[in-house]
């Protein structure tokens, strides 16, 4: 970990100077970014993705070099492709509508709802309804479904004109959603005005520790604006009068907390979960600038080992190919140079990516029958969180002696 270079940049939660690189992974072009068979002629835009570590606040952030308008217009990401995740949202749903009682009288509000994947489960069990989702294509998909959804960017300005139209939340869900917001402040103000007073807030996102132990720095593309640990996220909330009383630790995305947050006169004690995290932080040293040191190094050895194992197999005359198209592949295979001489195509489950091209190495993505056409003698899983999943909707291919890859935290074969 080093100090930057280049201009000074401001930390956007504390406003300092960003001056310490946290990980360099050159330039790269947006994650999400898929080409349609028209674009793979022409120059992409490629953007620095440069991670630093504010040295005040300790927050681990991209500074914005594409905005977020941009980034999020016409998305290809559809949350309903993954039935592990549907399952975990699902069981979230009967959870909360257990713990906190919630009726046909309540109103869930879940902010970036992609395609209702989640307040599907809600409405199903007769509770209100409203999804905030600023990609207008996918927002379609939820209001087909029958999920009332306000095609907005979520702030202070859509949260006052919600409130005003009576639309306060018993219930505010953000899901994976606050690594997507540059401006951390207009975002969690937002939830101060939207969440009634007794009402809880949930958010779901990735855990800094983990990313860190198991060197996921796939995940970091320019969508993802911010990598949280629980000491930081607390801060943030507090800023705006909002208090975290719970927390779980989840599998999902390599984990990730989900907190719990109520206005901070709210009579809710904090449990014991929340200082078993913070303790848990504190003897990893997240508390220390220290601690972000030797993440850099750890994110070279994996390109090395990626890169000898796609050059072996080359030489000897097996075959590679990707399976998924999610952006941590994006990251990963721009960064280490893997193109359709070494990865020849990828396939992914949505339609919506079928047809299509990754951004700056421009390998192909087709349906998962093409992998049962060509029998690859390896499978190159990106999407390495659900890779049972995918190895378990995949598992003919060991019919002709087929083996599963997985490239993080260390390149493994998997039979």
């Amino acid at each position: 970990m080093t100090e930057s270079k280049t201009a000074a940049r401001r930390c956007r939660f504390c406003d300092a100077d960003l001056k310490r690189s946290f990980v360099d992974l050159g330039r790269s072009p947006l994650a999400n970014s898929l080409l349609g068979a028209e674009a793979i002629e022409r120059s992409e835009p490629t953007y620095p993705l440069h991670a630093y570590v504010c040295d005040n606040c300790l927050l681990v952030q991209l500074p914005e070099f594409a905005p977020a308008e941009n980034i999020f217009k016409d998305y290809l990401y559809f949350s309903s492709y993954s039935q592990l995740w549907l399952d975990h949202c699902r069981d979230y749903a009967g959870a909360m509508v257990k713990r906190y009682r919630l009726d046909a009288d309540s109103l869930v509000v879940e902010v970036a709802s992609n395609d209702g994947y989640l307040l599907q489960y809600f409405k199903e069990r007769g509770i209100g309804v409203l999804g905030v989702e600023p990609a207008a294509n996918v927002a379609r998909a939820a209001q087909q479904r029958g999920i009332a959804t306000e095609v907005a960017f979520f702030g202070i300005g859509t949260a006052r004109r919600l409130r005003d139209a009576g639309k306060a939340a018993d219930l505010l869900v953000a899901n994976n959603v606050l690594a997507h917001v540059p401006d951390l402040h207009d975002f969690v103000g937002g939830f101060k005005l939207l969440l009634k007073p007794e009402g809880t807030a949930t958010f779901e996102f990735p855990h800094l520790l983990n990313l860190i132990r198991e060197k996921q720095f796939d995940t970091i593309y320019h969508e993802h604006f911010s990598y949280f640990s629980f000491l930081v996220a607390d801060k943030i909330f507090a800023r705006h009068g909002l208090r975290i009383y719970d927390v779980e630790a989840l599998p999902t995305h390599g984990g990730s907390l989900r907190t719990f947050v109520c206005h901070d006169d709210a009579p809710l004690a904090r449990t014991g979960r929340v200082a078993d995290t913070i303790a848990k932080e504190r003897a990893a040293g997240l508390d220390r600038i220290g601690a972000y040191a030797g993440f850099a190094k750890s994110v070279v050895d994996i390109k090395c080992e990626l890169l000898g194992f796609l050059i072996e197999a080359r030489k000897t005359g097996k075959s590679v190919v990707g399976y998924g198209a999610p952006a941590k592949g994006n990251t990963l295979l721009n960064y280490c140079g893997v193109g359709p001489e070494l990865l020849p195509y990828t396939v992914d489950i949505s339609p919506h990516k079928q047809g299509r091209y990754l951004p700056g190495v421009q390998i192909p993505i087709h349906a998962p029958d093409r992998i049962f056409a060509t029998k690859p003698d390896f499978l190159l899983i990106l999407p390495w969180n659900i890779k049972e999943e995918i190895m378990d909707r995949m598992a003919a291919i060991r019919q002709w002696g087929g083996r599963f890859v997985v490239p993080i935290p260390k390149l493994t074969v998997l039979s």
